[in-house]
């Protein structure tokens, strides 16, 4: 008889449960004690007045724990400078959407030679998301497929949908049961009503299909996530972090009664992909946050060690150190500058 299932498929390895894993890996009191006030800091900064700037910064993604810890080294003595000012949250980014195909993240291909070793990509995803929290930094992540949060969100202080997956129902479901806070970003045309009726979806209560703890197929019923923004990062018509575009979005959301807080992303459309335009944007989103403008709630930056990106796949061992296989990203001196800069405005 024919072959009728799995026609396509090559092999179907099992996982640890995330319950297993998360014993593996396990997070300590102190972590869970920032993971907690951390959600509930930036939940101030998105819907509270006159609350902290935030700022979500790191690397376009995570492709060497090494380098982005020395990263992140740098990153926690800087947000101690200016934590009466800006919340500094670092942007380790696991999971990378294609547009065709490509490298997908650490958490999928750890190992960056096409072996796909999911099980050691989310111990290692663990492993490093309880490094960063051990430094004293917040994490954020886009969370991409929606079996990953069960492995790692108890480790996430601010997760984002995509600009890609706005639109997805699943994803919009997924977002309605996560504990905190996560913006949705404006479609890659630039559109905001996807983005505004997700943010409406993941409010309200859900029932899909998921993964339980132990790793069991199940029917997930949610509360909705009432912590849910818009994010601006530009499209295809260009850039949105103007200030005519963010009164646009602005009188938006309130027209859907929502809150008008707006993050906004320095980096993709907004910069033209061109990190050498990012410092300027960043500059202009303070700028309009110290005039007065409460709906500027924080931004985006793509930034690591080595300004630029290299391309990849090439051979590991001809990697520059500390320079993105992804986005272009800003260097460490310019992020620096940028951030305390913003603080003596603020």
């Amino acid at each position: 008889m024919a072959k009728i299932s799995d026609v396509n498929v090559l092999n179907n390895a099992p996982l640890p449960s995330p319950a297993i894993l998360k014993q593996d890996v396990a997070r300590t009191n102190d972590q869970a004690e920032l993971v907690l006030s951390s959600r509930e800091a930036i939940r101030d900064s998105l819907f509270v007045p006159d609350s902290r700037f935030l700022l979500i910064t790191g690397p376009c993604s995570i492709h060497d724990t090494e380098a982005c810890r020395v990263y992140a080294e740098k990153l926690a003595s800087l947000a101690g400078e200016v934590k009466e000012k800006i919340l500094i949250v670092m942007r380790v980014y696991f999971e990378k959407p294609r547009t065709t195909v490509g490298w997908k993240g650490l958490i999928m291909d750890p190992n960056l030679d096409g072996s796909d070793n999911i099980h050691k990509g989310l111990t290692v995803a663990r492993e490093f998301l309880t490094e960063i929290l051990s430094l004293g930094l917040p994490t954020a992540t886009e969370l991409l497929d929606p079996i990953t949060p069960q492995y790692i969100a108890d480790l996430i202080s601010w997760s984002a949908i995509g600009a890609r997956t706005s639109e997805s129902q699943t994803h919009r479901q997924m977002a309605s049961g996560l504990s905190m806070p996560l913006g949705f970003k404006n479609t890659t045309s630039g559109d905001l009503t996807a983005a505004i009726n997700a943010i409406k979806a993941a409010s309200q209560p859900q029932t899909f299909l998921g993964v339980s703890e132990e790793g069991i197929a199940s029917a997930v019923s949610t509360a909705g996530n009432p912590h849910c923004h818009l994010i601006l990062r530009g499209g295809e018509n260009g850039p949105n972090f103007d200030p005519d575009s963010i009164k646009i979005a602005r009188d938006t959301l309130l027209k859907n009664n929502l809150a008008p807080g707006l993050m906004i992303d320095a980096s993709h459309a907004n910069c033209d992909k061109d990190y050498t335009k990012m410092p300027a944007v960043f500059e202009e989103i303070v700028r309009q946050r110290a005039a007065g403008d409460t709906s500027v709630i924080g931004a985006m930056l793509e930034s690591h060690l080595v300004a630029g990106n290299q391309k990849f796949p090439q051979p590991l061992d001809q990697l520059i150190y500390g320079q993105s296989i992804t986005d272009q990203c800003i260097d460490w001196e310019t992020t620096e500058r940028l951030v305390r800069n913003a603080a003596d405005q603020l």
